[in-house]
């Protein structure tokens, strides 16, 4: 006869004979509880110049996580690369934008759940159209880009990372989602298979995904991709509610 026991958060059952006697040998066992953890992550936050003007308007939201040289503690260093260093000249850019620093020894791979929740906190705080949340990185940021979305597919209307990798075992998790994969040719840092192997994948998903390789680029695919205003233009005609 096999018995159950139920260990359900700190109350535990064991099955026992009717004797009262515990069950001797080897059972089946089922454990549920619930864990609460404190994340905690520094970000920029950019308003377009116009947020203001109209209180019922509803604003995409964009997150951008960088690479990994702008860890640490100092939010300035997040401002070299990327959506951070646009929004510092271009006070019209049509989003809100989120610019995480990952802790100095951490990664943005590890980091899924407080990004997540830094999400929800700030789409609670601030007028984002949640049909329109955009997910774009590079280098490090690229990978944590594949994480969060294969961790989160739900969430996200569009997402471009940019030389960066995930695990294409995973891809099928975010096959909804509409990709634009950037990656430098000559990229020495991460090589060019990374993103090539994540693309295959979600192609045999019969995923939305679109590739721009930069024949004569290393590892900066990024400028020339956050430079291009047809990179906003294809966020923006991508929402959940298309799905």
């Amino acid at each position: 006869m096999n018995f159950l026991c139920l260990v359900s958060s700190m109350s535990f059952v064991l099955a026992a004979s009717v004797s009262g006697v515990s069950q001797i040998g080897q059972s089946e066992c089922e454990f549920e509880g619930q864990i609460t953890k404190t994340v905690r992550l520094k970000y920029l936050l950019f308003l377009p110049e116009s947020y203001n003007e109209d209180p019922k308007q509803k604003w995409p939201l964009i997150i951008f996580l960088h690479g990994m040289g702008e860890r640490g503690n100092d939010l300035e260093k997040v401002k070299v690369h990327g959506i951070p260093k646009i929004v510092e000249q271009k006070k019209d850019f049509p989003f809100i934008a989120i610019s995480p620093q990952c802790p100095g020894t951490s990664s943005w791979t590890a980091e899924t759940d407080a990004l997540n929740a830094l999400i929800d906190d700030v789409a609670s705080k601030y007028a984002v159209d949640e049909n329109r949340l955009y997910l774009t990185g590079l280098s490090m940021g690229g990978f944590g880009t594949w994480a969060l979305a294969t961790a989160y597919p739900e969430r996200f209307a569009a997402i471009a990372p940019i030389c960066g990798g995930g695990d294409p075992k995973k891809a099928c998790a975010m096959k909804d989602i509409p990709a634009w994969v950037f990656h430098g040719a000559k990229d020495q840092t991460v090589p060019i298979v990374r993103s090539e192997e994540m693309v295959k994948a979600l192609k045999d998903c019969g995923g939305d995904v679109q590739f721009t390789i930069y024949p004569e680029a290393g590892h900066d695919s990024w400028t020339e991709t956050y430079n291009n205003p047809k990179l906003y233009e294809w966020f923006l005609k991508h929402s959940l509610k298309e799905r």
